[in-house]
């Protein structure tokens, strides 16, 4: 059973009270919610937050289900989210992406064998200047190669 740790509910309280409505302290609520977890959210997550919020879960799954920053299954240690939107995928984003998931032995949206990746492909991580890019957990990697990028994850411990 899912459960916030002490520093997680009082930063869940803390949210609450910086709005007038207590829906508006559902997104951030979602995100501490979903560190505490391994970097996903689930049924039990989405029921815990409830009643720490006093909110209806069903208002809780309206956000949770709508934005896709939120991870609705299990995700390795490093969630690497490759952009393949228009500007990288023009310089080769759609391509890293696959290369990624080649040598890290992983089909997409997957848990590496090892625990440790997730490759996802995603619309816009809004760095078109510097395409292609990749997010890992909450980090920007700009003007990748194949190369460059499996170096950056190799150095994950």
């Amino acid at each position: 059973m899912f459960e916030l740790s002490a520093e997680g509910k009082t930063a869940v309280k803390k949210e609450l009270a910086r709005y007038e409505a207590k829906e508006s302290a559902i997104i951030p609520s979602l995100y501490i919610a979903q560190k505490e977890n391994k970097g996903w959210i689930n049924a039990e997550v989405i029921q815990h937050l409830s009643q720490v919020m006093d909110i209806p879960e069903s208002r809780i799954n309206e956000v949770f289900k709508f934005y896709t920053m939120f991870n609705q299954k299990e995700v390795g240690k490093y969630h690497v989210q490759v952009c393949t939107n228009i500007s990288c995928a023009l310089n080769g984003g759609r391509e890293l992406a696959n290369h990624l998931c080649k040598e890290l032995d992983v089909h997409f949206d997957e848990v590496s064998k090892d625990g440790r990746f997730t490759v996802s492909r995603v619309e816009c991580l809004g760095s078109c200047g510097t395409a292609p890019m990749m997010q890992v957990n909450e980090q920007y990697f700009e003007n990748l190669t194949p190369e460059s990028a499996m170096n950056t994850l190799r150095a994950m411990k």
